[in-house]
């Protein structure tokens, strides 16, 4: 088992020496990034995922202002509704939801693409005609996950602020200006920079974790299945843990 385990981290490593290479280092050296595929991958992994990630933070910021509301209006502190929401939001809930729903629909994606095409040797073919896999293959889903999983984390700090804004001036009854002025005053700039910098840094390991998934493939249809699903999980979990990474680090540097 020992070894099965470090073998697996010698091929993540690979994986994430290459991908960060290919990426990085080479459009410097005269091999650009393909940037059509780039494009091509931001509009999957980012413009398509628009709608689920905007109605599901709107329901969550309803959530938090409803859950918030329930203690808070014990002690006649309705308005500090506005701080609990902006701030889960943008540090924490945001980064989070983003990234579990892109794994779910582009970290599956980049494992079944990658690992159909190793099944049917579609990767070896890539090798004999000089053409490296990662360049070709991963290189533009990080460069479109770096950029649109903080994109959409934006999107959704918005939205799901104006979730928990709407419920609070109708249902709680609280001061639309007023609210919004409590929002202005809870949020900070670290507060946003703090969340945009985890969902970069899971931008990068829901690629990494989908690709290395992907050139793991050994078999036929059911194992690109059984890869596809691990990389969920994995990434998932992996999330959770660099979340907790980063949470504990601003929280003693910040």
């Amino acid at each position: 088992m020992a070894f099965t385990l470090l073998k697996d981290i010698t091929d993540a490593s690979r994986i994430i020496n290459k991908s960060f290479y290919w990426t990085f280092v080479s459009p410097l050296r005269g091999k650009p990034v393909r940037i059509r595929a780039t494009i091509s991958e931001m509009v999957k992994a980012g413009y398509n995922s628009v709608p689920i990630v905007a109605v599901i933070s709107f329901f969550v910021g309803i959530i938090l202002a409803l859950q918030a509301a329930y203690q808070l209006k014990r002690v006649g502190a309705l308005i500090y509704v506005a701080n609990l929401v902006g701030v889960s939001l943008t540090r924490e809930l945001s980064p989070i939801l983003t990234a579990i729903i892109v794994s779910g629909r582009s970290g599956s994606a980049f494992a079944a693409e990658i690992g159909s095409m190793k099944a049917a040797e579609e990767v070896d073919a890539l090798v004999t005609m000089g053409i490296n896999p990662v360049r070709f293959l991963v290189s533009p889903k990080l460069l479109a996950l770096m950029v649109m999983v903080p994109a959409l984390t934006i999107l959704s700090d918005v939205i799901g602020i104006l979730g928990g804004f709407l419920l609070s001036v109708t249902v709680l009854e609280i001061n639309s200006y007023n609210y919004y002025q409590q929002t202005l005053n809870a949020l900070l700039v670290k507060d946003v920079f703090t969340g945009l910098i985890k969902a970069w840094a899971f931008g990068i390991v829901i690629t990494i974790v989908g690709a290395y998934q992907g050139f793991k493939v050994e078999g036929g249809a059911e194992e690109v299945g059984r890869r596809t699903t691990s990389s969920v999980v994995v990434s998932i979990f992996l999330v959770i843990i660099f979340d907790l990474f980063f949470t504990t680090l601003f929280y003693y540097f910040t």
